[in-house]
């Protein structure tokens, strides 16, 4: 689950209730071998319902930035 802390999860055997889902089919070719799946997206793991419970705030992986310089300063 993409955004999820790595503490939070779903299991095997779970009732899981997706809200607004976004199907999209991904084919993807690689050294000669096709790989296809189908990938379910929501835009966040608080939208969902496990097993007839909201996940708990704790469970949305809070966001990170990243910021790099890779030009030289002036001299």
């Amino acid at each position: 689950v993409y955004n999820a802390t790595p503490t939070w999860g779903v299991s095997v055997g779970d009732a899981l209730g997706v809200a607004e889902p976004v199907l999209t089919q991904h084919l993807h070719v690689h050294q000669g071998q096709t790989f296809s799946f189908l990938g379910i997206r929501v835009s966040s793991p608080l939208s969902l319902v496990v097993n007839g419970k909201r996940p708990p705030a704790s469970a949305l992986s809070p966001p990170r930035l990243a910021v790099s310089n890779l030009s030289t300063p002036p001299e």
